[in-house]
């Protein structure tokens, strides 16, 4: 299948894996900063975004497997992985396929399903985004996308002041209201159940790469700490203070700096 991906610079790799309501475009503040080190790579998910609908294989390990293919397709044999949000799941499931290829992980504001503790995010009645799929919510949230992602951008901010701003909006709300882009995305959400089981799976066998977990006091900081010691041997964990999910748009200096330091060292 064919996936659209934004790229820069020279060195070792870094492949930039984003979150749902959003597409590569998030990457953009820090892929220059990265790209005078690093040779950055950038691509939308499969699915979301420019990357093709595929016909199945909307889950986390399927899109591993191929934003692996798109790496070796583009010569990279090792590389450093980062992914925020359903990225920080399908980077997990790109470490966990293929330890020997990534030499660092980092896990920014989500969960591990599968993973002691996910099950207290997942069940929260106050997230009820991931059970809301079908052809119902498809046609209620049809011409709605942007009041659909009002939701997410503003409540799981700690600031919805100090969150995503007005271009990248309609910019995300666009790029999931063409057809079938909804559904695609939904499906990672769907995919959950069957991912828990391949991450308890997986996740017998810890990491071997130093693994990087970061996320806001107001969202999964902590909790995603705690699962990042129990999925590696050497994980490390900066929960920002008064930070919500969008750690990228909420902190950026301090999200920036704090993935330029792990990469880099």
């Amino acid at each position: 299948m064919r996936l659209h991906y934004l790229t820069a610079g020279h060195g070792p790799t870094v492949i930039l894996l984003h979150g749902y309501a959003e597409t590569s475009r998030m990457w953009r503040p820090l892929i220059p900063r990265l790209a005078e080190n690093f040779k950055v790579i950038a691509p939308d998910l499969p699915g979301i975004g420019d990357s093709e609908i595929p016909k199945d294989g909307l889950d986390m390990k399927t899109a591993a497997v191929r934003v692996h293919a798109l790496a070796r397709a583009l010569g990279v044999e090792k590389a450093r992985v980062v992914g925020h949000d359903i990225g920080l799941m399908v980077a997990y499931a790109y470490a966990a396929q293929y330890p020997a290829e990534v030499e660092k992980l980092v896990l920014m504001d989500a969960f591990l399903p599968g993973v002691e503790g996910w099950r207290a995010i997942y069940d929260d009645p106050a997230i009820w985004h991931f059970r809301f799929s079908g052809p119902t919510p498809e046609a209620l949230v049809k011409g709605r996308e942007r009041i659909y992602f009002e939701h997410f951008w503003n409540d799981f901010a700690a600031d919805k002041r100090r969150s995503i701003g007005e271009g990248d909006r309609a910019a995300y709300a666009a790029a999931y209201a063409r057809p079938g882009r909804m559904r695609a995305g939904w499906a990672y959400f769907v995919s959950f159940p069957q991912t828990a089981k391949d991450f308890e799976e997986l996740a017998r066998t810890k990491l071997p790469m130093p693994v990087l977990a970061l996320g806001g006091e107001k969202a999964n900081g902590a909790a995603l700490a705690e699962q990042a010691k129990a999925v590696a041997v050497d994980a490390t964990a900066v929960v920002l203070p008064e930070t919500g999910h969008w750690v990228m748009e909420e902190r950026p200096k301090e999200t920036m700096d704090a993935l330029l330091k792990f990469l880099s060292r």
